[in-house]
């Protein structure tokens, strides 16, 4: 029998008008401090953080639970003090100097077998890397962390992501942080891109939970509509 597969939980800030980000070259901050501290718990509480190439290298995070308290706590329960830190690629394009290798765990790569090759042995020493065949498939992905292990996923982005996992039905749960902020910009990118969503605009998801944090709101959806477990 296979292992099952990890809780989904996507997690994104978001402009009113529905954006991630702006078009200038700094990141735009959408949440504010105690939202921010809102997402390193719910880091502190994950086996795993993934977040996608683009991102990855547009933004150069750490991707850490940021809070010594958290750590200790996750220590004291014989977890490892960071959740495991994942990226995905389809095209193997990633630099050994991002920040995101240098800080916290372990890590893991999820590519192709083109990828791969064209990895080579650029990231030796500082992660796994892991083709999922020709093509990337997210259900191979969270067959492959479920066998080791993995109960809870949390999926920071970006856009890619974000849409990947909702168009083949794989997120159990979504955390929207919608910030009092205009954005306005079509060359911006936003939270998800233009896919064939299970169900269409017909479907709803069920809200689950709507909380203010300082002026953010989130709003916590279960994208497949169903009873929590």
């Amino acid at each position: 029998m296979s292992a099952a597969r990890p809780h989904v939980l996507l997690s994104v800030a978001v402009s009113v008008d529905g954006y991630i980000d702006d078009a200038s070259p700094q990141r735009l901050l959408l949440s504010n401090a105690a939202d921010f501290d809102r997402v390193d718990q719910v880091r502190a509480e994950s086996d795993a953080v993934l977040i996608g190439a683009e991102t990855l290298r547009r933004d150069n995070p750490r991707l850490l639970v940021n809070s010594a308290e958290r750590r200790a706590a996750r220590a004291a329960a014989g977890r490892p003090e960071y959740p495991l830190k994942i990226t995905v690629t389809a095209l193997g394009n990633l630099d050994a100097g991002l920040r995101f290798w240098h800080h916290g765990g372990a890590k893991l790569v999820y590519t192709t077998d083109a990828g791969r090759t064209r990895l080579g042995d650029r990231l030796t020493g500082l992660a796994e890397v892991r083709s999922l065949g020709p093509e990337l498939d997210l259900s191979v992905l969270l067959d492959d962390l479920g066998a080791r292990g993995i109960g809870r996923l949390m999926v920071e982005g970006g856009t890619r992501m974000h849409t990947a996992f909702l168009a083949a039905g794989l997120a159990d749960e979504l955390h929207v942080a919608v910030a009092p902020i205009l954005v306005g910009d079509a060359a911006a990118p936003r939270f998800v891109g233009q896919a064939a969503f299970p169900g269409g605009p017909a479907h709803r998801m069920r809200l689950a939970g709507v909380e203010a944090v300082g002026d953010v709101a989130v709003l916590r959806y279960l994208p497949r509509g169903r009873e929590e477990s």
